[in-house]
């Protein structure tokens, strides 16, 4: 399992459409992902602040377009908040829109006093 943190109005515009997609497709080529052990550490250096955010589970057995484990694209990411990117390892990119059947669940991911996992997460 892979996932991906997006904000709620995206994943609503990828259910429309039928696949989703994120900006740094266009801008990078692929979409960012991680996995369990690297999401909290990508949620505070990148979507500290951010509302209504969702984190897509994905089940990268299903994906159509191709997925690479690849160093972090931003590793000095964070603002000076000392979290470091790059000791998580190799990240999971994906290479194209994502299919909507490899999505098994859009979890509501909220900070309160920070990011925390949410509860039933696959």
């Amino acid at each position: 399992m892979i996932y991906h943190i997006c904000e709620r109005a995206a994943w609503q515009a990828a259910l429309a459409a039928g696949r989703y997609s994120a900006a740094s497709l266009a801008a990078e080529g692929f979409i960012h992902c991680s996995t369990r052990e690297q999401a909290l550490a990508v949620a505070e250096a990148f979507y500290r602040g951010k509302e209504d955010l969702l984190l897509l589970c994905i089940d990268e057995s299903r994906l159509l377009p191709p997925l690479r484990w690849e160093a972090p694209a931003h590793p000095t990411a964070g603002g000076g908040a000392g979290i470091d990117i790059d000791a998580a390892g190799r990240f999971p990119h994906i290479y194209g829109r994502v299919n909507l059947d490899a999505v098994v669940a859009a979890l509501d991911f909220p900070q309160a006093a920070g990011f925390s996992l949410p509860p039933g997460l696959p």
